[in-house]
Protein backbone atom coordinates (compact mmCIF):
# COMPACT_ATOMS: atom_id res chain seq x y z
CA UNK A 1 0.00 0.00 0.00
CA UNK A 2 1.57 3.44 -1.43
CA UNK A 3 1.99 6.22 1.70
CA UNK A 4 -1.14 8.61 0.52
CA UNK A 5 -0.63 11.52 3.07
CA UNK A 6 -0.64 14.50 1.46
CA UNK A 7 0.63 18.05 2.69
CA UNK A 8 0.52 21.13 1.49
CA UNK A 9 3.57 22.67 0.17
CA UNK A 10 3.47 25.50 2.17
CA UNK A 11 3.89 24.31 6.03
CA UNK A 12 1.37 25.41 8.37
CA UNK A 13 2.31 28.41 10.68
CA UNK A 14 -0.32 28.22 13.49
CA UNK A 15 -0.84 25.76 16.57
CA UNK A 16 -4.10 25.29 15.47
CA UNK A 17 -3.46 24.14 11.77
CA UNK A 18 -0.80 22.41 13.05
CA UNK A 19 -2.07 20.38 14.95
CA UNK A 20 -5.16 19.89 12.38
CA UNK A 21 -2.57 18.68 9.85
CA UNK A 22 -0.68 16.18 12.03
CA UNK A 23 -3.34 14.62 12.94
CA UNK A 24 -4.59 13.95 9.57
CA UNK A 25 -0.55 12.24 8.72
CA UNK A 26 -1.09 8.41 8.30
CA UNK A 27 3.05 7.51 9.25
CA UNK A 28 3.19 4.18 7.38
CA UNK A 29 4.56 0.77 9.22
CA UNK A 30 7.48 -1.43 7.60
CA UNK A 31 5.25 -4.04 5.67
CA UNK A 32 7.45 -6.71 7.44
CA UNK A 33 6.09 -5.64 10.75
CA UNK A 34 2.84 -4.87 9.57
CA UNK A 35 2.02 -8.72 7.92
CA UNK A 36 3.53 -10.54 11.08
CA UNK A 37 1.34 -8.59 13.58
CA UNK A 38 -1.76 -9.65 11.69
CA UNK A 39 -0.45 -13.00 11.43
CA UNK A 40 -0.69 -12.87 15.23
CA UNK A 41 -3.85 -11.15 15.23
CA UNK A 42 -5.76 -14.12 13.25
CA UNK A 43 -3.70 -16.91 15.00
CA UNK A 44 -5.94 -18.03 18.28
CA UNK A 45 -3.06 -19.39 20.34
CA UNK A 46 -1.87 -15.79 20.27
CA UNK A 47 -2.42 -13.64 23.54
CA UNK A 48 -2.55 -9.86 23.77
CA UNK A 49 1.38 -9.86 25.36
CA UNK A 50 2.41 -11.78 21.81
CA UNK A 51 0.51 -9.47 19.86
CA UNK A 52 1.53 -6.22 21.53
CA UNK A 53 5.50 -7.41 21.82
CA UNK A 54 5.54 -7.84 17.83
CA UNK A 55 4.11 -4.75 17.79
CA UNK A 56 7.12 -3.43 19.62
CA UNK A 57 9.03 -3.74 16.43
CA UNK A 58 7.22 -0.80 14.30
CA UNK A 59 7.12 2.59 16.44
CA UNK A 60 4.14 3.69 14.37
CA UNK A 61 1.71 1.17 14.14
CA UNK A 62 1.84 1.06 18.61
CA UNK A 63 0.97 4.82 17.79
CA UNK A 64 -1.57 4.06 15.33
CA UNK A 65 -3.17 1.33 17.91
CA UNK A 66 -2.75 3.93 20.86
CA UNK A 67 -4.41 6.77 18.96
CA UNK A 68 -7.38 4.60 17.40
CA UNK A 69 -7.86 3.58 21.45
CA UNK A 70 -7.72 6.89 22.68
CA UNK A 71 -9.94 8.29 20.19
CA UNK A 72 -12.86 10.46 21.86
CA UNK A 73 -15.14 8.32 19.66
CA UNK A 74 -13.39 4.80 20.50
CA UNK A 75 -12.26 5.21 24.30
CA UNK A 76 -14.45 3.41 26.88
CA UNK A 77 -13.11 4.86 29.52
CA UNK A 78 -12.21 8.94 30.96
CA UNK A 79 -8.18 7.70 31.23
CA UNK A 80 -6.31 7.07 28.19
CA UNK A 81 -4.80 3.62 27.56
CA UNK A 82 -1.18 4.23 28.97
CA UNK A 83 -0.17 1.08 27.22
CA UNK A 84 -0.52 -1.52 24.35
CA UNK A 85 -1.69 -4.33 25.99
CA UNK A 86 -4.51 -1.98 27.53
CA UNK A 87 -5.29 -0.65 23.88
CA UNK A 88 -5.58 -3.22 22.14
CA UNK A 89 -8.18 -4.38 24.54
CA UNK A 90 -9.97 -1.69 24.74
CA UNK A 91 -10.48 -2.04 20.91
CA UNK A 92 -10.77 -5.42 20.72
CA UNK A 93 -8.97 -7.85 18.34
CA UNK A 94 -11.40 -7.70 15.08
CA UNK A 95 -11.22 -4.17 15.44
CA UNK A 96 -7.57 -3.67 15.66
CA UNK A 97 -7.27 -5.90 12.84
CA UNK A 98 -9.21 -3.75 10.75
CA UNK A 99 -7.11 -0.71 11.90
CA UNK A 100 -3.76 -2.80 10.96
CA UNK A 101 -5.59 -3.09 7.41
CA UNK A 102 -6.68 0.37 6.66
CA UNK A 103 -2.57 1.64 7.78
CA UNK A 104 0.06 2.49 4.70
CA UNK A 105 2.29 -0.57 4.90
CA UNK A 106 5.43 -0.65 2.51
CA UNK A 107 8.70 -2.33 3.24
CA UNK A 108 10.87 -0.15 5.43
CA UNK A 109 13.88 0.83 3.02
CA UNK A 110 11.08 2.85 1.46
CA UNK A 111 9.85 4.33 4.19
CA UNK A 112 11.51 8.12 3.98
CA UNK A 113 14.88 8.53 5.46
CA UNK A 114 14.04 11.20 8.02
CA UNK A 115 11.47 9.74 9.46
CA UNK A 116 13.34 6.06 9.74
CA UNK A 117 15.83 8.41 11.85
CA UNK A 118 13.68 9.27 14.38
CA UNK A 119 12.01 6.29 14.88
CA UNK A 120 15.77 4.60 15.54
CA UNK A 121 16.02 7.28 18.04
CA UNK A 122 12.61 6.45 20.21
CA UNK A 123 13.78 3.19 20.40
CA UNK A 124 17.05 4.00 21.37
CA UNK A 125 15.45 5.79 23.67
CA UNK A 126 13.13 3.05 25.09
CA UNK A 127 16.33 1.00 25.38
CA UNK A 128 18.08 3.93 27.22
CA UNK A 129 14.70 3.94 29.58
CA UNK A 130 14.38 0.45 30.27
CA UNK A 131 18.37 -0.48 31.13
CA UNK A 132 18.45 3.12 32.83
CA UNK A 133 15.35 3.17 34.92
CA UNK A 134 13.02 -0.21 34.73
CA UNK A 135 14.58 -2.60 36.80
CA UNK A 136 14.60 0.01 39.30
CA UNK A 137 10.46 0.82 38.98
CA UNK A 138 9.88 -2.57 37.94
CA UNK A 139 6.21 -2.30 38.75
CA UNK A 140 5.88 0.86 36.06
CA UNK A 141 7.92 -0.63 33.71
CA UNK A 142 5.19 -0.25 31.17
CA UNK A 143 4.44 3.32 31.52
CA UNK A 144 8.05 3.77 31.46
CA UNK A 145 8.60 1.41 28.36
CA UNK A 146 5.46 2.97 26.12
CA UNK A 147 6.37 6.79 27.51
CA UNK A 148 9.70 6.70 26.45
CA UNK A 149 8.61 5.28 23.01
CA UNK A 150 6.19 7.50 21.99
CA UNK A 151 7.83 10.49 23.38
CA UNK A 152 8.94 12.08 20.53
CA UNK A 153 5.94 10.50 17.98
CA UNK A 154 4.40 13.84 17.07
CA UNK A 155 8.04 14.75 15.24
CA UNK A 156 7.29 10.79 13.33
CA UNK A 157 4.26 12.84 11.66
CA UNK A 158 6.42 16.13 10.80
CA UNK A 159 9.61 13.87 9.96
CA UNK A 160 7.06 12.42 7.44
CA UNK A 161 4.95 15.68 6.43
CA UNK A 162 7.98 18.05 6.34
CA UNK A 163 11.12 16.30 6.93
CA UNK A 164 13.62 19.39 5.69
CA UNK A 165 12.12 21.52 7.84
CA UNK A 166 13.09 19.21 10.69
CA UNK A 167 16.48 18.89 9.11
CA UNK A 168 16.96 22.84 8.84
CA UNK A 169 15.95 22.71 12.23
CA UNK A 170 18.57 20.03 13.54
CA UNK A 171 21.91 21.86 10.93
CA UNK A 172 20.88 25.81 12.46
CA UNK A 173 19.92 25.00 16.42
CA UNK A 174 21.92 21.59 17.28
CA UNK A 175 24.92 22.25 14.84
CA UNK A 176 25.11 25.63 14.51
CA UNK A 177 23.82 27.02 17.92
CA UNK A 178 21.01 29.63 16.44
CA UNK A 179 19.18 30.62 18.47
CA UNK A 180 15.90 28.38 18.89
CA UNK A 181 13.21 30.79 19.11
CA UNK A 182 14.01 32.69 16.27
CA UNK A 183 14.74 29.63 14.35
CA UNK A 184 11.16 27.68 15.47
CA UNK A 185 9.46 30.84 14.69
CA UNK A 186 11.24 30.97 11.33
CA UNK A 187 10.70 27.05 10.15
CA UNK A 188 7.35 26.53 12.01
CA UNK A 189 5.65 29.55 12.84
CA UNK A 190 5.61 27.91 16.36
CA UNK A 191 7.77 26.78 19.17
CA UNK A 192 8.40 23.22 18.52
CA UNK A 193 8.05 21.58 21.90
CA UNK A 194 5.09 23.72 22.46
CA UNK A 195 3.35 21.93 19.16
CA UNK A 196 4.67 18.65 20.24
CA UNK A 197 2.83 18.95 23.63
CA UNK A 198 -0.45 19.85 21.68
CA UNK A 199 -0.47 17.30 19.43
CA UNK A 200 0.12 14.90 22.57
CA UNK A 201 -2.60 16.36 24.18
CA UNK A 202 -4.79 16.27 20.93
CA UNK A 203 -3.85 12.51 20.60
CA UNK A 204 -4.38 11.86 24.03
CA UNK A 205 -1.02 9.99 24.76
CA UNK A 206 0.61 8.22 27.78
CA UNK A 207 0.24 11.35 30.21
CA UNK A 208 4.04 10.43 31.06
CA UNK A 209 4.44 12.06 27.40
CA UNK A 210 2.59 15.13 27.92
CA UNK A 211 4.32 15.08 31.32
CA UNK A 212 7.53 15.70 30.14
CA UNK A 213 6.62 18.60 27.27
CA UNK A 214 4.82 20.21 30.40
CA UNK A 215 8.21 19.86 32.24
CA UNK A 216 9.82 21.58 29.25
CA UNK A 217 7.56 24.18 28.56
CA UNK A 218 6.25 24.98 32.06
CA UNK A 219 8.65 23.95 34.85
CA UNK A 220 11.32 24.97 32.82
CA UNK A 221 12.38 27.25 36.20
CA UNK A 222 12.09 23.89 38.71
CA UNK A 223 14.80 22.28 35.83
CA UNK A 224 17.17 24.92 36.01
CA UNK A 225 17.28 24.60 39.26
CA UNK A 226 17.67 20.90 39.31
CA UNK A 227 20.61 20.92 37.06
CA UNK A 228 22.36 23.35 38.84
CA UNK A 229 22.33 20.87 41.76
CA UNK A 230 23.27 18.33 39.21
CA UNK A 231 26.26 20.01 38.90
CA UNK A 232 28.20 20.22 42.03
CA UNK A 233 30.95 17.92 42.14
CA UNK A 234 30.36 16.39 45.44
CA UNK A 235 27.12 13.47 45.40
CA UNK A 236 26.79 13.48 49.46
CA UNK A 237 26.03 17.46 48.38
CA UNK A 238 23.73 17.06 45.98
CA UNK A 239 21.74 15.25 48.10
CA UNK A 240 21.84 17.71 51.08
CA UNK A 241 20.72 20.39 48.65
CA UNK A 242 17.75 18.44 47.55
CA UNK A 243 16.83 17.19 51.23
CA UNK A 244 17.14 20.82 51.68
CA UNK A 245 13.87 21.68 49.46
CA UNK A 246 11.63 18.75 49.99
CA UNK A 247 9.15 20.00 47.58
CA UNK A 248 11.83 20.20 44.63
CA UNK A 249 12.88 16.99 45.50
CA UNK A 250 8.98 15.40 45.56
CA UNK A 251 9.04 16.94 42.18
CA UNK A 252 11.96 15.47 40.31
CA UNK A 253 11.78 12.38 41.69
CA UNK A 254 8.87 11.63 40.10
CA UNK A 255 8.86 8.13 38.08
CA UNK A 256 7.36 9.95 34.90
CA UNK A 257 10.40 12.15 34.36
CA UNK A 258 12.50 8.97 33.07
CA UNK A 259 10.54 9.50 29.67
CA UNK A 260 11.95 12.53 29.24
CA UNK A 261 15.53 12.09 30.71
CA UNK A 262 15.55 8.66 28.54
CA UNK A 263 14.52 11.01 25.22
CA UNK A 264 16.66 13.51 26.15
CA UNK A 265 19.49 11.19 25.79
CA UNK A 266 19.04 9.21 22.79
CA UNK A 267 18.47 13.26 21.37
CA UNK A 268 21.60 14.29 22.08
CA UNK A 269 23.66 11.35 21.37
CA UNK A 270 22.88 11.67 17.85
CA UNK A 271 25.57 14.63 17.71
CA UNK A 272 27.74 12.66 19.82
CA UNK A 273 29.35 11.88 23.15
CA UNK A 274 31.10 14.48 24.23
CA UNK A 275 28.58 17.40 23.94
CA UNK A 276 26.88 20.12 26.55
CA UNK A 277 23.64 18.85 25.69
CA UNK A 278 24.45 15.24 26.39
CA UNK A 279 26.39 16.06 29.66
CA UNK A 280 23.19 17.70 31.13
CA UNK A 281 20.74 14.90 30.66
CA UNK A 282 23.19 12.31 32.01
CA UNK A 283 23.93 14.86 35.38
CA UNK A 284 19.89 15.17 35.77
CA UNK A 285 19.80 10.80 35.25
CA UNK A 286 22.98 10.87 37.74
CA UNK A 287 21.54 13.19 39.65
CA UNK A 288 18.19 10.93 39.75
CA UNK A 289 19.40 7.44 40.25
CA UNK A 290 21.69 8.97 42.97
CA UNK A 291 25.30 7.95 41.68
CA UNK A 292 28.02 8.99 39.82
CA UNK A 293 28.16 10.65 36.49
CA UNK A 294 30.95 8.13 35.49
CA UNK A 295 28.33 5.41 36.42
CA UNK A 296 25.92 6.73 34.39
CA UNK A 297 28.02 7.21 31.24
CA UNK A 298 28.93 3.60 31.42
CA UNK A 299 24.98 2.28 31.38
CA UNK A 300 24.23 4.67 29.12
CA UNK A 301 26.88 3.55 26.71
CA UNK A 302 26.19 0.02 27.22
CA UNK A 303 22.88 0.66 26.44
CA UNK A 304 23.35 2.49 23.21
CA UNK A 305 25.36 -0.62 22.02
CA UNK A 306 22.03 -3.01 23.56
CA UNK A 307 19.83 -0.41 21.20
CA UNK A 308 22.19 -0.64 18.08
CA UNK A 309 22.50 -4.70 18.30
CA UNK A 310 18.81 -4.88 17.99
CA UNK A 311 17.33 -1.62 16.40
CA UNK A 312 20.64 -0.15 14.04
CA UNK A 313 19.53 -0.17 10.30
CA UNK A 314 21.28 0.20 6.88
CA UNK A 315 21.97 3.96 5.82
CA UNK A 316 20.49 5.20 9.56
CA UNK A 317 23.06 6.61 12.24
CA UNK A 318 23.13 4.87 15.45
CA UNK A 319 24.79 6.62 18.26
CA UNK A 320 26.40 3.26 18.98
CA UNK A 321 28.82 3.43 16.23
CA UNK A 322 30.30 7.24 18.00
CA UNK A 323 31.31 5.13 20.63
CA UNK A 324 34.92 4.12 18.92
CA UNK A 325 35.83 7.66 17.92
CA UNK A 326 37.73 9.95 19.38
CA UNK A 327 35.87 11.03 21.82
CA UNK A 328 35.58 14.97 21.41
CA UNK A 329 34.53 14.07 17.46
CA UNK A 330 31.14 14.67 16.49
CA UNK A 331 28.90 13.83 14.19
CA UNK A 332 28.61 16.58 11.88
CA UNK A 333 25.10 17.70 9.70
CA UNK A 334 25.44 16.46 6.36
CA UNK A 335 24.96 20.11 5.13
CA UNK A 336 28.01 20.67 7.21
CA UNK A 337 30.37 18.42 4.74
CA UNK A 338 31.71 19.75 1.24
CA UNK A 339 30.00 18.10 -1.09
CA UNK A 340 32.16 15.86 -3.34
CA UNK A 341 33.40 17.13 -6.35
CA UNK A 342 31.29 16.89 -9.78
CA UNK A 343 32.38 13.72 -12.07
CA UNK A 344 33.66 13.45 -15.16
CA UNK A 345 30.37 13.45 -17.07
CA UNK A 346 28.94 16.38 -15.27
CA UNK A 347 32.16 18.51 -16.04
CA UNK A 348 32.07 17.47 -19.95
CA UNK A 349 28.61 18.81 -20.05
CA UNK A 350 30.04 21.80 -18.03
CA UNK A 351 32.52 22.09 -20.72
CA UNK A 352 30.16 21.11 -23.66
CA UNK A 353 27.55 24.16 -22.29
CA UNK A 354 30.44 26.51 -21.75
CA UNK A 355 31.59 25.78 -25.37
CA UNK A 356 27.64 26.94 -26.64
CA UNK A 357 28.13 30.00 -24.44
CA UNK A 358 31.40 31.10 -26.73
CA UNK A 359 30.36 30.18 -30.11
CA UNK A 360 30.39 32.47 -32.25
CA UNK A 361 28.22 34.22 -33.78
CA UNK A 362 26.31 34.36 -30.95
CA UNK A 363 23.61 31.25 -31.24
CA UNK A 364 21.19 33.03 -28.92
CA UNK A 365 17.95 33.99 -30.03
CA UNK A 366 17.27 35.66 -27.27
CA UNK A 367 18.54 36.94 -23.23
CA UNK A 368 16.09 34.03 -21.86
CA UNK A 369 17.84 31.95 -24.04
CA UNK A 370 21.34 32.75 -22.97
CA UNK A 371 20.65 32.86 -19.57
CA UNK A 372 19.01 29.78 -19.26
CA UNK A 373 22.45 27.94 -20.84
CA UNK A 374 24.31 30.22 -18.74
CA UNK A 375 22.10 28.62 -15.41
CA UNK A 376 22.22 24.83 -16.68
CA UNK A 377 26.72 25.30 -16.95
CA UNK A 378 26.31 26.66 -13.53
CA UNK A 379 24.34 23.67 -12.59
CA UNK A 380 27.11 21.33 -14.06
CA UNK A 381 29.71 22.37 -12.31
CA UNK A 382 28.22 21.19 -8.67
CA UNK A 383 26.02 24.28 -8.01
CA UNK A 384 23.19 23.62 -6.39
CA UNK A 385 20.67 27.08 -5.09
CA UNK A 386 21.23 29.13 -8.63
CA UNK A 387 19.67 33.22 -8.79
CA UNK A 388 20.43 35.23 -12.30
CA UNK A 389 19.45 38.75 -11.94
CA UNK A 390 19.70 41.38 -15.24
CA UNK A 391 19.70 44.96 -14.32
CA UNK A 392 16.72 47.04 -15.39
CA UNK A 393 18.18 50.42 -16.32
CA UNK A 394 15.12 52.25 -16.20
CA UNK A 395 14.30 51.30 -12.77
CA UNK A 396 17.55 50.77 -11.26
CA UNK A 397 16.36 47.66 -10.08
CA UNK A 398 17.35 44.08 -10.26
CA UNK A 399 15.08 41.66 -11.80
CA UNK A 400 15.23 37.85 -11.75
CA UNK A 401 15.91 35.93 -15.16
CA UNK A 402 17.07 32.37 -14.03
CA UNK A 403 16.65 30.33 -10.75
CA UNK A 404 17.38 26.49 -9.65
CA UNK A 405 16.95 24.83 -6.80
CA UNK A 406 15.06 27.84 -4.99
CA UNK A 407 10.94 28.29 -4.27
CA UNK A 408 9.01 29.37 -7.96
CA UNK A 409 8.21 32.84 -5.62
CA UNK A 410 11.91 33.34 -6.11
CA UNK A 411 11.24 34.50 -9.01
CA UNK A 412 9.13 37.46 -8.70
CA UNK A 413 11.88 38.94 -6.53
CA UNK A 414 12.96 42.43 -7.63
CA UNK A 415 15.80 44.43 -5.40
CA UNK A 416 16.39 48.20 -5.47
CA UNK A 417 20.09 48.88 -6.14
CA UNK A 418 19.96 52.05 -4.57
CA UNK A 419 18.67 51.23 -1.49
CA UNK A 420 21.37 48.72 -0.53
CA UNK A 421 25.23 49.56 -0.30
CA UNK A 422 26.47 45.90 -1.43
CA UNK A 423 24.67 46.36 -4.50
CA UNK A 424 25.75 49.61 -5.19
CA UNK A 425 29.26 48.27 -4.68
CA UNK A 426 28.31 45.48 -6.96
CA UNK A 427 26.84 47.03 -9.71
CA UNK A 428 29.14 49.93 -9.71
CA UNK A 429 31.99 47.63 -10.77
CA UNK A 430 32.31 43.73 -12.12
CA UNK A 431 33.35 41.73 -9.17
CA UNK A 432 33.07 38.75 -7.17
CA UNK A 433 32.15 38.48 -3.36
CA UNK A 434 32.33 34.69 -1.54
CA UNK A 435 30.76 34.64 1.77
CA UNK A 436 32.68 31.86 4.44
CA UNK A 437 31.90 31.59 7.65
CA UNK A 438 34.82 33.68 8.54
CA UNK A 439 32.93 36.70 7.30
CA UNK A 440 29.21 35.71 7.48
CA UNK A 441 28.55 37.63 10.19
CA UNK A 442 29.95 40.49 8.75
CA UNK A 443 28.55 40.49 5.33
CA UNK A 444 24.99 38.57 5.55
CA UNK A 445 24.25 41.20 7.02
CA UNK A 446 24.70 43.85 4.25
CA UNK A 447 22.67 41.44 1.92
CA UNK A 448 18.94 42.56 0.18
CA UNK A 449 16.24 40.98 3.09
CA UNK A 450 14.41 39.02 0.30
CA UNK A 451 17.93 37.32 -1.23
CA UNK A 452 19.15 36.29 2.51
CA UNK A 453 15.79 34.87 2.91
CA UNK A 454 16.62 32.55 -0.06
CA UNK A 455 20.23 32.05 0.50
CA UNK A 456 20.08 31.51 4.28
CA UNK A 457 23.95 30.08 3.89
CA UNK A 458 27.22 31.04 5.58
CA UNK A 459 28.83 29.62 1.83
CA UNK A 460 28.08 31.77 -0.79
CA UNK A 461 28.94 33.20 -4.16
CA UNK A 462 28.05 36.34 -5.44
CA UNK A 463 29.38 37.85 -9.09
CA UNK A 464 28.55 40.86 -11.20
CA UNK A 465 28.83 40.45 -14.44
CA UNK A 466 29.91 42.95 -17.21
CA UNK A 467 30.32 43.92 -20.90
CA UNK A 468 32.75 47.21 -22.37
CA UNK A 469 32.47 48.08 -18.29
CA UNK A 470 29.09 48.12 -18.21
CA UNK A 471 27.69 46.06 -15.22
CA UNK A 472 24.79 44.04 -16.66
CA UNK A 473 23.70 40.56 -14.46
CA UNK A 474 24.16 39.55 -10.91
CA UNK A 475 24.75 35.75 -10.38
CA UNK A 476 24.43 34.54 -7.01
CA UNK A 477 25.30 30.67 -6.34
CA UNK A 478 25.73 27.85 -3.51
CA UNK A 479 25.64 24.24 -3.09
CA UNK A 480 22.31 24.21 -0.64
CA UNK A 481 24.00 25.78 2.21
CA UNK A 482 26.94 23.14 2.25
CA UNK A 483 30.30 24.15 2.17
CA UNK A 484 31.71 24.66 -1.11
CA UNK A 485 34.09 22.79 -3.22
CA UNK A 486 37.14 24.16 -4.33
CA UNK A 487 36.51 22.44 -8.50
CA UNK A 488 32.99 24.30 -7.79
CA UNK A 489 34.46 27.31 -7.18
CA UNK A 490 36.92 27.81 -9.98
CA UNK A 491 34.31 26.35 -12.10
CA UNK A 492 32.02 29.30 -11.05
CA UNK A 493 34.54 31.86 -12.13
CA UNK A 494 35.16 30.15 -15.13
CA UNK A 495 31.34 30.44 -16.25
CA UNK A 496 31.05 33.87 -14.91
CA UNK A 497 33.76 34.82 -17.87
CA UNK A 498 32.30 32.61 -20.52
CA UNK A 499 28.72 33.85 -19.61
CA UNK A 500 30.48 37.57 -19.80
CA UNK A 501 31.78 36.94 -23.03
CA UNK A 502 28.24 35.29 -24.53
CA UNK A 503 26.65 38.64 -23.66
CA UNK A 504 29.39 40.75 -25.61
CA UNK A 505 28.81 38.49 -28.67
CA UNK A 506 25.04 38.56 -28.08
CA UNK A 507 24.88 42.29 -27.69
CA UNK A 508 27.32 43.03 -31.24
CA UNK A 509 25.39 40.19 -33.05
CA UNK A 510 24.07 42.67 -35.57
CA UNK A 511 27.00 45.06 -35.37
Amino acid sequence: MPIETKVPAQAPTSLAAWVKLLDSVRVPVPKESHDRVLQAINDSRSSLRDIAELMQDSPALVLCVLREANHPTNASQAEPAESLEIAINRLGLERTSQLLARLPAVPGDDIPPVLRQFLLISQHATQQANGLFASRLARLWQEIHWGSLLFLSPLWAMALAYPKLLDAWELRVIHKGEDAAEVEQQLFGVRLMELCQAVAEHWRLPGWVTQGYRLLLEEREQLAHVLNIAREVEPLEQQHRLDEEPALRVWFNQPRNTALLANGIALAAQVGWANPHLLRWQLLTALYLQTSLEDVQQQVHQQAAASARHHARHALFHPAEALIWPWDQRRPHPDMLTPAPPNSEHLAHWRSLCQNLLAQPSPFSNTIHLTTQAREALQACGLERIMLLSLDKASDYLRVQQIAGLPNEASTMALPVAQNKLLQKLMGQAGQLRITPDNHAQLAALLPAPLRAFFRSEHLLMRSLAVNNQVLMLAVADQSGKPLSDVSVQAFGKTAQCIERALAMFANRNA
